[in-house]
């Protein structure tokens, strides 16, 4: 789907804020309520807008030690990949996972209250995990920058 300037706009508008009102936006975009609302049914129905989430505030929620966590498997092999992708979704710790390349073959982002958090996940969760060779964990000191948004 190509997307023009107002589309755009209306993205940006709407990851600042998902709940501003049609009203509101069509102010800020210079179109109709109506106009504003068939374009973001559009970008809903074609899957450009997947979701609307609330952030948590993560010191708010006891959930600000924040760890990255370096996983290495013992093989490549497409079962031992998949089972260990299946069975990371559940673990609700785990906020963000991806498949990387370089030493590791996955980073996960893990929010938990603290270190002592930390280590129970580890001990009765991620390292029950089978085919899992190695992990390097690095905890956050400071957040730098933390965004959502994706500007096109």
């Amino acid at each position: 789907m190509a997307l023009d300037e107002t589309d755009k706009k209306l993205l940006l508008f709407l990851q600042e804020d998902a709940k501003q009102t049609t009203k509101e936006l069509s102010y800020k975009l210079g179109l109709s309520v109506t106009a504003v609302y068939e374009r973001v049914r559009k970008l809903e129905n074609n899957g450009v807008i997947s979701r609307y989430v609330a952030l948590l505030d993560r010191q708010k929620v006891d959930r600000d030690f924040t760890v990255l966590c370096h996983v290495k498997l013992t093989q490549h092999k497409k079962q031992y990949v998949l089972q260990f992708e299946k069975e990371i979704m559940n673990l609700e710790e785990v906020t963000e996972c991806f498949h990387v390349s370089g030493d590791y073959d996955y980073i996960l982002k893990i929010a938990v209250k603290d270190m002592e958090d930390y280590r129970n996940f580890m001990l009765s969760k991620l390292t029950t995990l089978q085919h899992i060779a190695s992990t390097h964990s690095s905890f956050m000191i400071s957040e730098v920058k933390n965004t959502t948004v994706i500007v096109l």
